[in-house]
């Protein structure tokens, strides 16, 4: 009997429609959960490939138009002519000393013969000078070609790669924000150096032209006194220097050693000029850059992450965050 009444009622508790988990959603206008999980993960793949899209073409831009025209050398013309202006100024400067201590020598006895010395020792610092002038124009254009068409390329390539893994995911995006900020620091360190040394050179250029046309003139002095063209009961000034000495008077020696000394000191003011706008300047100006990119590195950049239309926030991987 209880066999007969549970099959009696099997047909008819199998007429009734049971209500399913999904039918739910569909009810109410929902989308089922296996859909909306489908659905997120395209969002976030469309998303995952317009961000590499966009950070190919900013490789390709880089690469062919913004380092193809940093790269030019008609484009830092203005820093190439300021670099060219300190260089003529250094090769007169070495010129005039070279000269001045060459004409020194000239002299009778040993009184201006230290003088002579530290005037030629002053050539091979301004050939240090010199050739951190021809460095610092090299840099110009093979800095900027390094970043723009190296570097910054490399960094969206990092990027594309941290979109589509998700263990190094974080160690790409940071290594690719330390290529990009340390390309634009040296792409940007050598055109600011050179700006501020032009800058100080501007202060201190007067006194540079008339350290090089004093050193001229004594130089001039030397060779005119010691050429023997004057007539001997005219001679004045340093030719009549040598007659005084043999005379055994000493006062215009230490006449003409002042003056010297006054040539000498110029030369090592117009020196340490020379160095500070070369050699030190760029080498401040590029500390500075790594100081700031230092800086910014320091402070929490943010993750490469996408946005999806319901406005929430949901990391490369398709995974919301919580």
């Amino acid at each position: 009997m209880f066999l007969t009444r549970w099959r009696g009622l099997k047909p008819r508790a199998a007429m009734r429609p049971q209500p399913r988990f999904l039918d739910i959603f569909r009810r109410f206008g929902m989308i089922e959960p296996s859909r909306f999980l489908e659905a997120t993960m395209h969002s976030v793949t469309t998303k995952k490939a317009a961000l590499a899209t966009l950070l190919v073409l900013a490789a390709l831009l880089s690469i062919f138009a913004v380092g193809k025209r940093a790269s030019d050398p008609a484009y830092h013309q203005a820093s190439i002519d300021a670099l060219a202006e300190k260089q003529e100024t250094v090769l007169e400067l070495t010129a005039a000393s070279t000269a001045a201590s060459a004409a020194i020598t000239l002299l009778p006895g040993d009184t201006a013969t230290p003088i002579a010395e530290k005037l030629a020792d002053l050539s091979g610092y301004f050939l240090i000078v010199l050739c951190a002038i021809f460095l610092e124009k090299y840099l110009l254009t093979i800095t900027s070609y390094v970043s723009f068409t190296i570097l910054i390329p490399a960094a969206c390539a990092l990027g594309i790669a941290a979109l589509f893994s998700e263990k190094l995911r974080a160690a790409l995006g940071k290594l690719a924000w330390h290529v990009l900020l340390f390309a634009l620091a040296i792409a940007f360190a050598i055109p600011a150096g050179v700006k501020v040394s032009s800058m100080i050179e501007d202060t201190y250029r007067v006194s540079i032209e008339e350290t090089i046309a004093n050193a001229e003139q004594t130089t001039e002095d030397i060779q005119s006194a010691t050429s023997g063209e004057a007539h001997e009961s005219e001679k004045s000034g340093l030719s009549g220097l040598f007659s005084k000495v043999t005379e055994g008077i000493s006062g215009a020696v230490n006449d003409a050693v002042g003056q010297l000394k006054t040539v000498l000191n110029r030369f090592i003011e117009a020196l340490a000029v020379m160095l500070v706008t070369s050699c030190l300047i760029p080498i401040l100006v590029l500390l500075f850059f790594a100081w700031l990119v230092k800086l910014m590195l320091g402070i929490e950049l943010p993750p490469l992450r996408v946005k999806l239309g319901d406005g929430k926030v949901h990391s490369a991987s398709g995974a919301p965050r919580i």
